[in-house]
């Protein structure tokens, strides 16, 4: 009997009849890691093992003209089903090899267009993507269950009282790991690629929230303006280390502190950055730092922007909008307040809506009296007291009725970045969207001119560059 299974066991799949069995790689193109499976079990590998790309037979046979090859399937991207598709332009560009106008060189953000007739996959972001209205249903229902199973009142204290404890944590666990540098920026604001010009006139740059260095570096690394100082702020004592502990620091042109944009103005140095003083700031940078605020704090937070801003000197803003993968995809427990979450590390993070900036930085009402009420904390009804006591955040919650109106910004310019970012490996669609603008103190005390959104590119050739 032993010699009889020993016979079956070295006979090939074929002679077994036992093909079907088989698992057939060469449809990926990227080496597959074997599973660790004993010998008994490898004929089973076909339905034990995870393999997004989908088998054939062992021997394909190739696409006839009534057989076109077939797409590998996609999967759901964090919750959010694959079978949702991107709203698509009628074609009007060739991307035909020979002559890709879908391609740029250095590569430029808003550019490309997906169309009819696109391949998704062919390329690693689509540009001005929007959704459809069943996206947004999925996306109304996920908000709907985030509701329903919010923070903890003892999580939604711990996680306001002390939000710098949660950024130290992080940047002590990731260093200087986690962030890409962000060259792009210059694409963005063209403005920051300006003032490190040679004959540039002198200018100092604010950024807001530096983290360890990942947008403050690369300006300093461009710039050729010896007469261009940057302060790198940030409220994590953690994230200014990373930054001094830097290569590239020097304190003659750049100096990193420990500043929250919320202080108060009877805190150290009046509330503002420690080195800088009113009215003598051209610049500030605000990337995706704005959105870790409570919404109690953008009063205050604004106002010192103001007053450490010259006349004519302006606010690059890039933060997360609403609708954004990052909050459809929060399950429970996350929800603090209506667009407000904790993430699983304790940091926090609110999407914004463009008419909500407006009013914020602008002072353009709100379609909602209500909405706008309860953003601005005005109104001391006895919900909003409830939610205050709930929130126990003291001395973040100004009393506006007791302050001067707060200053409003000309709103420069301001726009929607919908964009779809592809995982080609894993087969994923995942739609993003942010929130860009330049706000603008009025005057013309401040040398440097306002930026524009983006540097649209008309030529378009091969592409290059950073693309995500």
């Amino acid at each position: 009997m032993a010699e009889i299974m020993k016979e079956e066991r070295t006979k090939s799949p074929d002679q077994n009849g036992e093909q079907r069995f088989q698992t057939d790689n060469t449809v990926s193109k990227k080496p597959q890691p074997k599973q660790q499976l004993s010998k008994s079990m490898e004929h089973m590998r076909f339905a034990v093992t995870v393999d997004p790309i989908p088998h054939t037979s062992s021997t394909p046979t190739p696409p006839t003209d009534s057989q076109a090859p077939q797409e590998p399937a996609e999967n759901d991207a964090y919750g959010v089903p694959a079978s949702f598709a991107p709203v698509r332009a009628p074609p009007s560009r060739s991307h035909d090899p020979s002559n890709n106008q879908k391609r740029s060189d250095p590569f430029a953000f808003g550019s490309r267009y997906l169309e009819e007739g696109d391949n998704i996959f062919e390329f690693n972001a689509w540009d001005h993507v929007s959704v459809d209205d069943t996206y947004k249903a999925f996306s109304e229902e996920q908000y709907e269950r985030q509701r329903q199973d919010p923070v903890s009142d003892f999580d939604r204290k711990r996680f306001n009282d002390n939000p710098e404890k949660w950024w130290n944590t992080f940047y002590k666990n990731n260093k200087t790991n986690f962030f890409k540098n962000r060259k792009w920026l210059a694409q963005e604001f063209p403005i920051l690629g300006d003032v490190g010009k040679a004959d540039a006139p002198p200018a100092v740059l604010l950024e807001v929230g530096a983290g360890a260095g990942n947008s403050a570096f690369p300006i300093l690394q461009s710039s050729q303006n010896k007469r261009l100082k940057i302060h790198a702020c940030d409220f994590s004592k953690k994230a200014v280390e990373l930054i001094r502990g830097h290569e590239l620091y020097d304190p003659t042109y750049i100096q990193a502190d420990v500043w929250d944009v919320a202080a108060s103005p009877d805190s150290e140095n009046a509330g503002l950055p420690p080195g800088l003083s009113e009215n003598s700031v051209d610049v500030v940078l605000m990337i995706f730092i704005f959105s870790a605020l409570n919404p109690r704090q953008w009063d205050q937070a604004v106002r010192n922007i103001w007053r450490v801003l010259k006349p004519g000197g302006q606010v690059l803003f890039r933060d997360y909008g609403r609708g954004d993968l990052a909050q459809v995809r929060f399950k429970k427990g996350r929800w603090m307040e209506e667009n407000f979450y904790v993430r699983g590390d304790g940091t926090r993070v609110y999407f914004f809506e463009k008419e909500e900036l407006e009013w914020i930085w602008g002072g353009k009402e709100l379609p909602s009296k209500e909405t706008s009420e309860k953003a601005e904390g005005q109104d001391e009804t006895e919900e909003l007291a409830g939610e205050t006591e709930k929130l126990d955040i003291g001395d973040t919650i100004e009393d506006t009725k007791s302050q001067d109106p707060r200053p409003t910004f000309e709103v420069a310019h301001i726009g929607v970045d919908r964009r779809m970012l592809v995982n080609r490996q894993r087969r994923l669609k995942m739609y993003r969207c942010w929130m860009q603008a330049v706000f603008r103190k009025a005057g013309d005390d401040s040398q440097v001119a306002t930026s524009t959104l983006r540097q649209e590119k008309n030529d378009e050739q091969d592409e290059g560059g950073e693309e995500a």
